[in-house]
């Protein structure tokens, strides 16, 4: 049985259906952003793009946590 997705990534699924844009989209989105710093990022996707404060904070963890891994 494969194990359950956990942390940020578990939001996705539910992300991709309610705003319908692809996790990719959204990560690109924080990439090319002129922000670095995770709530100004968090903030800014709730505010631009009307995300929820968790979705939104789920996004820019796992995006960061990924590039910081490169």
């Amino acid at each position: 049985m494969a194990d359950a997705v956990k942390g940020p990534a578990s939001y996705f699924p539910s992300i991709e259906k309610k705003y319908g844009r692809p996790i990719a989209d959204w990560q690109d989105a924080i990439r090319t952003s002129p922000l670095t710093r995770h709530m100004e990022l968090v903030n800014w996707l709730k505010a631009e793009h009307g995300l929820g404060h968790g979705h939104a904070n789920a996004l820019v963890a796992h995006t960061l946590a990924e590039d910081k891994g490169k």
